[in-house]
Protein backbone atom coordinates (compact mmCIF):
# COMPACT_ATOMS: atom_id res chain seq x y z
CA UNK A 1 0.00 0.00 0.00
CA UNK A 2 2.62 2.55 0.88
CA UNK A 3 4.95 1.14 -2.47
CA UNK A 4 2.05 2.77 -5.08
CA UNK A 5 2.14 6.57 -3.11
CA UNK A 6 5.89 6.47 -2.74
CA UNK A 7 6.24 5.57 -7.01
CA UNK A 8 3.04 8.06 -7.63
CA UNK A 9 4.75 10.90 -5.48
CA UNK A 10 8.56 9.59 -7.67
CA UNK A 11 7.09 9.87 -10.79
CA UNK A 12 5.54 13.54 -10.18
CA UNK A 13 8.82 14.93 -9.11
CA UNK A 14 10.87 13.44 -12.07
CA UNK A 15 7.63 14.98 -13.94
CA UNK A 16 8.02 18.33 -12.33
CA UNK A 17 11.52 18.34 -12.85
CA UNK A 18 11.91 17.63 -16.04
CA UNK A 19 9.23 20.47 -17.14
CA UNK A 20 11.53 22.84 -15.40
CA UNK A 21 14.70 21.52 -17.32
CA UNK A 22 12.42 21.96 -20.35
CA UNK A 23 11.14 25.74 -19.83
CA UNK A 24 14.93 26.92 -19.10
CA UNK A 25 16.38 24.45 -21.88
CA UNK A 26 14.39 24.60 -24.18
CA UNK A 27 14.01 28.53 -24.97
CA UNK A 28 18.07 28.88 -24.63
CA UNK A 29 18.36 25.61 -27.24
CA UNK A 30 16.12 27.69 -29.74
CA UNK A 31 17.95 30.68 -28.96
CA UNK A 32 21.41 29.62 -29.82
CA UNK A 33 19.88 27.39 -32.65
CA UNK A 34 17.99 30.77 -34.53
CA UNK A 35 21.25 32.66 -33.57
CA UNK A 36 23.76 29.99 -35.26
CA UNK A 37 21.78 29.93 -38.37
CA UNK A 38 21.71 33.32 -38.95
CA UNK A 39 25.50 33.87 -38.44
CA UNK A 40 26.13 31.04 -41.02
CA UNK A 41 23.46 32.40 -43.66
CA UNK A 42 25.66 35.69 -43.50
CA UNK A 43 29.06 33.91 -43.80
CA UNK A 44 27.61 32.19 -47.07
CA UNK A 45 26.49 35.09 -48.34
CA UNK A 46 29.93 37.05 -47.50
CA UNK A 47 32.62 34.96 -47.37
CA UNK A 48 32.75 33.68 -51.03
CA UNK A 49 33.16 37.43 -52.11
CA UNK A 50 35.81 38.13 -50.13
CA UNK A 51 39.40 37.88 -51.17
CA UNK A 52 41.80 35.45 -50.94
CA UNK A 53 44.06 36.91 -48.42
CA UNK A 54 41.09 38.65 -46.41
CA UNK A 55 39.23 35.50 -45.99
CA UNK A 56 40.47 34.12 -42.57
CA UNK A 57 39.23 30.58 -43.60
CA UNK A 58 42.10 30.20 -46.22
CA UNK A 59 44.98 29.92 -43.94
CA UNK A 60 43.69 29.13 -40.37
CA UNK A 61 42.94 25.64 -40.07
CA UNK A 62 39.29 26.04 -38.20
CA UNK A 63 36.89 28.24 -39.98
CA UNK A 64 35.61 31.37 -38.39
CA UNK A 65 32.02 31.94 -37.92
CA UNK A 66 30.74 35.21 -37.52
CA UNK A 67 33.49 37.04 -39.82
CA UNK A 68 31.32 37.38 -42.78
CA UNK A 69 28.93 39.15 -40.35
CA UNK A 70 30.98 41.13 -38.95
CA UNK A 71 32.35 42.15 -42.49
CA UNK A 72 28.61 42.93 -43.77
CA UNK A 73 28.53 45.39 -40.32
CA UNK A 74 31.23 47.04 -40.99
CA UNK A 75 30.58 47.26 -45.15
CA UNK A 76 27.08 48.55 -43.98
CA UNK A 77 28.64 51.32 -41.84
CA UNK A 78 31.14 52.56 -44.53
CA UNK A 79 28.39 53.15 -46.70
CA UNK A 80 26.34 54.81 -44.75
CA UNK A 81 29.64 57.03 -43.43
CA UNK A 82 31.07 57.86 -46.91
CA UNK A 83 26.97 58.43 -48.31
CA UNK A 84 26.51 61.21 -45.03
CA UNK A 85 28.92 63.29 -47.40
CA UNK A 86 28.78 65.23 -50.43
CA UNK A 87 31.03 63.55 -52.71
CA UNK A 88 28.62 60.09 -51.30
CA UNK A 89 25.58 61.73 -51.53
CA UNK A 90 26.75 62.22 -55.33
CA UNK A 91 27.23 58.70 -56.11
CA UNK A 92 24.39 56.90 -54.49
CA UNK A 93 22.32 59.89 -56.43
CA UNK A 94 23.89 58.83 -59.57
CA UNK A 95 23.24 54.66 -58.88
CA UNK A 96 20.29 55.83 -57.67
CA UNK A 97 19.29 57.65 -61.03
CA UNK A 98 20.23 54.31 -62.68
CA UNK A 99 18.26 52.12 -61.31
CA UNK A 100 15.08 54.51 -61.15
CA UNK A 101 15.78 54.40 -64.97
CA UNK A 102 15.70 50.42 -65.44
CA UNK A 103 12.34 48.88 -66.73
CA UNK A 104 12.06 46.04 -64.59
CA UNK A 105 14.43 47.47 -61.35
CA UNK A 106 12.68 50.60 -60.61
CA UNK A 107 9.28 49.27 -58.60
CA UNK A 108 11.43 46.56 -57.02
CA UNK A 109 14.38 49.01 -55.77
CA UNK A 110 11.66 52.07 -54.97
CA UNK A 111 9.42 50.12 -53.17
CA UNK A 112 12.08 48.62 -50.76
CA UNK A 113 13.74 51.58 -49.93
CA UNK A 114 10.24 53.00 -49.69
CA UNK A 115 9.82 50.05 -46.60
CA UNK A 116 13.02 50.56 -45.42
CA UNK A 117 13.11 54.35 -45.11
CA UNK A 118 9.39 53.94 -43.58
CA UNK A 119 10.41 51.22 -41.07
CA UNK A 120 14.32 52.38 -39.87
CA UNK A 121 13.94 56.11 -39.71
CA UNK A 122 14.01 57.15 -36.31
CA UNK A 123 11.14 59.67 -36.26
CA UNK A 124 8.54 56.77 -37.17
CA UNK A 125 6.38 55.25 -35.12
CA UNK A 126 5.17 52.83 -37.72
CA UNK A 127 4.67 49.34 -35.68
CA UNK A 128 5.75 50.87 -32.53
CA UNK A 129 2.34 50.27 -31.26
CA UNK A 130 -0.06 47.70 -30.60
CA UNK A 131 -4.09 48.33 -30.63
CA UNK A 132 -7.45 46.18 -30.59
CA UNK A 133 -10.21 46.21 -33.32
CA UNK A 134 -13.06 44.63 -34.30
CA UNK A 135 -12.46 41.98 -36.24
CA UNK A 136 -13.74 39.63 -38.30
CA UNK A 137 -16.74 41.11 -37.14
CA UNK A 138 -18.37 42.94 -34.10
CA UNK A 139 -17.59 41.46 -30.33
CA UNK A 140 -14.81 40.00 -31.54
CA UNK A 141 -11.33 41.50 -30.96
CA UNK A 142 -8.09 41.45 -32.87
CA UNK A 143 -4.52 42.85 -31.91
CA UNK A 144 -3.08 44.36 -34.54
CA UNK A 145 -0.05 46.86 -35.19
CA UNK A 146 -0.77 50.32 -35.81
CA UNK A 147 1.34 51.66 -38.76
CA UNK A 148 0.96 54.66 -39.99
CA UNK A 149 -1.96 57.34 -40.99
CA UNK A 150 -3.38 56.65 -44.65
CA UNK A 151 -1.36 58.67 -47.11
CA UNK A 152 -1.58 59.76 -50.39
CA UNK A 153 -4.66 58.88 -53.13
CA UNK A 154 -6.47 56.61 -50.35
CA UNK A 155 -5.87 59.63 -47.58
CA UNK A 156 -7.82 61.85 -50.27
CA UNK A 157 -10.41 59.47 -50.58
CA UNK A 158 -11.16 58.98 -47.42
CA UNK A 159 -11.12 62.65 -46.29
CA UNK A 160 -13.89 63.10 -49.46
CA UNK A 161 -16.04 60.51 -47.44
CA UNK A 162 -15.70 62.93 -43.80
CA UNK A 163 -12.69 59.23 -42.53
CA UNK A 164 -9.88 59.55 -40.23
CA UNK A 165 -8.49 56.20 -41.21
CA UNK A 166 -5.44 54.53 -40.25
CA UNK A 167 -3.08 51.49 -41.51
CA UNK A 168 -3.33 48.72 -39.27
CA UNK A 169 -1.28 45.52 -40.14
CA UNK A 170 -3.26 42.31 -38.96
CA UNK A 171 -0.57 39.61 -38.16
CA UNK A 172 -1.50 35.65 -37.93
CA UNK A 173 -0.84 33.37 -35.08
CA UNK A 174 2.14 31.87 -34.32
CA UNK A 175 3.70 32.64 -37.52
CA UNK A 176 3.38 37.02 -37.76
CA UNK A 177 5.13 37.20 -40.91
CA UNK A 178 2.22 37.50 -43.28
CA UNK A 179 -1.04 38.98 -42.35
CA UNK A 180 -3.69 41.78 -44.09
CA UNK A 181 -3.06 45.81 -44.09
CA UNK A 182 -6.49 47.22 -43.05
CA UNK A 183 -7.50 50.75 -42.53
CA UNK A 184 -9.77 51.43 -39.79
CA UNK A 185 -11.16 54.65 -38.04
CA UNK A 186 -9.40 56.05 -35.62
CA UNK A 187 -11.94 56.07 -32.92
CA UNK A 188 -12.54 52.06 -33.59
CA UNK A 189 -8.71 51.58 -32.67
CA UNK A 190 -7.97 50.51 -28.44
CA UNK A 191 -4.65 51.57 -28.27
CA UNK A 192 -2.46 49.12 -26.07
CA UNK A 193 0.35 50.61 -23.38
CA UNK A 194 1.91 47.31 -24.20
CA UNK A 195 5.47 47.45 -26.45
CA UNK A 196 5.54 46.05 -30.05
CA UNK A 197 7.55 43.18 -28.36
CA UNK A 198 4.87 41.89 -25.75
CA UNK A 199 2.47 42.16 -29.17
CA UNK A 200 4.51 40.29 -30.22
CA UNK A 201 5.22 37.29 -27.63
CA UNK A 202 1.23 37.56 -27.20
CA UNK A 203 1.15 36.64 -31.01
CA UNK A 204 3.61 33.99 -31.18
CA UNK A 205 2.38 32.20 -27.96
CA UNK A 206 -1.53 31.98 -29.46
CA UNK A 207 -2.33 34.07 -25.74
CA UNK A 208 -0.38 32.20 -23.49
CA UNK A 209 2.30 34.59 -22.41
CA UNK A 210 0.55 37.99 -21.95
CA UNK A 211 2.24 41.12 -19.96
CA UNK A 212 2.61 42.32 -16.96
CA UNK A 213 -0.09 44.99 -16.64
CA UNK A 214 -0.45 47.22 -13.34
CA UNK A 215 -3.61 49.61 -13.93
CA UNK A 216 -1.71 52.46 -11.71
CA UNK A 217 -2.83 51.48 -7.97
CA UNK A 218 -0.28 49.15 -6.75
CA UNK A 219 -1.73 45.75 -5.64
CA UNK A 220 -2.14 44.99 -2.15
CA UNK A 221 -0.82 42.03 -0.90
CA UNK A 222 -2.99 39.20 1.35
CA UNK A 223 -1.11 39.05 4.47
CA UNK A 224 -0.79 42.92 4.71
CA UNK A 225 -5.42 42.75 4.72
CA UNK A 226 -5.18 39.78 6.67
CA UNK A 227 -3.08 41.60 8.97
CA UNK A 228 -5.14 44.55 8.80
CA UNK A 229 -8.38 43.06 9.42
CA UNK A 230 -6.90 41.38 12.24
CA UNK A 231 -5.59 44.54 14.10
CA UNK A 232 -9.35 46.12 13.46
CA UNK A 233 -10.73 43.35 15.09
CA UNK A 234 -8.59 43.69 18.26
CA UNK A 235 -9.04 47.11 18.88
CA UNK A 236 -13.11 46.99 17.71
CA UNK A 237 -15.29 47.64 20.96
CA UNK A 238 -17.57 45.05 21.80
Amino acid sequence: MTDKPARGFLATRLRNYFLTGLIICAPLAITAWITWSFILWADSWVKPYLPFRYNPDNFLPYPVPGFGLLTALLLITLVGFFAANLIGRSIVGFGESLLVRTPLVRPIYKGLKQIFQTVLQDQSNSFKKAGLIEYPSAGLWALVFIATDAKGEIAVKFQDRGLDMVAVFLPPTPVPTAGFLIFVPREKIVPLDMSSEDAAKLLLSGGLVAPDYFSGALPVPTDTITTTAKRGKMFSRP
